[in-house]
């Protein structure tokens, strides 16, 4: 739009411009050879009464009778013989006279004449030579010199007005151009919009979204590879979908069908387990190796089916007021890490909230054994109170271990699930899953968890929980 504004605007001004040009010069080409027509003829016709060599006085009359040629009195008029010197006005200095014009009517018989501009106003200046015809009708010079000036004001008048006239034929057909292009523009961008549109239709996820085609020009070739695109992403995705549907699918139903098989094993392993010391060191070996790989085994099928739950939206939280310092200390009591772990916490009932007991305990336990596992001791498990201009307060957990701390390359990956930051390292003593769980479990409480390091060493992974007091417990929050 800008682009045809300018060039409208150029091609609007350009034309104003050549056309007061033409029109202007016409105006003052006319008026200029009207005072010319004029004084040659009245030259002609008193030129013959002057006399031969005229004298001061017949040089005044002279002056005089030509400039009465014009009717509005607006003529004033030079003449020169000689050293004589005779003005149409007593004691008119004549001071648009330049040198100039003196210089050629003395140097050719043509009729010279010059726009002069003084005291503010245009005033045409005209000489010429008086010549008389010889007995063989060659015109001679008579040595008599006229000049004549005329104010242009009717004319600066004309001009005025018609730069008026050519700025307000401007100013409209300026205007008109705008408007054009307003409306060029639409039609234009019309079909851009709607494909901004579209495009962030798509990316809010409404893939079905498809733009109509008109025309056939390169919009609509744009219009139509959209389309395309817009289809092959839709029929992508969905399959997409439609694997993982079956993917996590297979994985819940494989992790069913595993409880019941497992339940069996663990029986027999338990007891095993009681008749281990009985039997020969070898046999105990094995069997005890069977016992722990069989609680592993079953440790996965329950996060599994865990994680299953949560991908199905079937997980839901069960939420009850409780001291959550005690929360913890029954997690770690229960686990037999007390004497593992250093504790910062709250006294009794100072720091209450709405939660899930079950998936609070779920979450420091993952936590908590992810930093025996992979940190050193000391292991601290931290709970504060932590509030928010303007906002719900928090519940702050933190577990900080004594380690060699998370690798940079790693940090953004250790909530991902099954991710191994050693590629090497094939089997662990957890499922893979324990940091994962955690995450589904604290954004269901519409909290955050996050891992760093800190800068005397070690990791420490960051749980913040709204804490909800007084409310409606929610059946389904997944």
């Amino acid at each position: 739009m800008v682009a045809f504004g300018l060039v409208a605007a150029l091609a609007t001004t350009t034309t104003g411009a050549l056309t007061f040009r033409e029109a202007r010069n016409s105006m003052l080409q006319q008026s200029q050879d009207s005072v010319i027509r004029q004084l040659r003829a009245q030259v002609s016709r008193l030129a013959p009464g002057l006399g031969y060599p005229p004298g001061q006085e017949q040089l005044g009359r002279f002056a005089a009778d030509v400039a009465r040629a014009d009717p509005s009195g607006t003529w004033r008029v030079l003449v020169t013989y000689g050293e004589l010197r005779a003005t149409s006005m007593p004691d008119d200095p004549f001071e648009e006279l330049t040198p100039d014009v003196r210089e050629a009517v003395g140097a050719r018989m043509a009729t010279v004449f010059q726009r002069v501009r003084s005291g503010g106003r245009t005033s045409l200046v005209v000489g010429m030579s008086v010549t008389f015809a010889s007995a063989e009708g060659v015109p001679t010079v008579s040595g008599v010199r006229v000049f004549l000036t005329v104010p242009q004001i009717e004319e600066q008048a004309s001009v005025d007005a018609l730069v008026t006239a050519v700025e307000r034929t401007t100013v409209a057909a300026l205007g008109v151009a705008v408007l054009l292009a307003l409306f060029a523009a639409r039609g234009v961008l019309r079909p851009v919009r709607a494909l901004r549109r579209a495009t962030r239709s798509i990316a809010e996820g409404h893939l079905d979204t498809r733009l109509d085609v008109n025309g056939s020009d390169e919009l609509a070739d744009l219009s139509h590879t959209f389309n395309e695109t817009a289809a092959a992403l839709e029929h992508s995705v969905a399959e997409l979908r439609g694997m993982e549907a079956r993917a996590r699918r297979f994985a819940a139903d494989v992790s069913h069908e595993l409880r019941t098989p497992l339940a069996a094993m663990s029986a027999v392993t338990d007891v095993l387990d009681e008749e281990a010391a009985r039997l020969d060191p070898d046999t105990a070996t094995a069997v005890r190796l069977i016992s722990e790989e069989t609680v592993k085994l079953a440790r996965l099928v329950e996060d599994l089916m865990e994680i299953s739950r949560f991908d199905a939206g079937a997980a839901v939280l069960h939420l009850d007021e409780i001291d959550l310092a005690e929360s913890i200390r029954r997690t770690l009591s229960s686990r037999g890490w007390t004497e593992l772990v250093e504790t910062t916490l709250p006294g009794p009932d100072a720091l209450r909230g709405r939660v899930d007991p079950r998936r609070l305990d779920v979450v420091v336990a993952n936590l908590v054994g992810n930093a025996l596992r992979h940190g050193a001791r000391p292991v601290r498990v931290t709970l504060s109170e932590r509030g928010r201009h303007g906002a719900r307060p928090l519940a702050v957990v933190e577990v900080e271990d004594s380690g060699p701390g998370i690798p940079d390359d790693v940090l953004p990956y250790v909530f991902e699930r099954f991710y191994k930051s050693d590629s090497a390292r094939t089997r662990t003593e957890g499922s893979g899953l324990g940091l994962a769980i955690t995450e589904e479990n604290v954004r269901m409480h519409g909290g955050t968890v996050r891992a760093a390091n800190r800068p005397t060493g070690g990791a420490v992974f960051v749980v913040e929980l709204p804490l909800r007091r007084d409310e409606s417990p929610r059946e389904n929050l997944s």
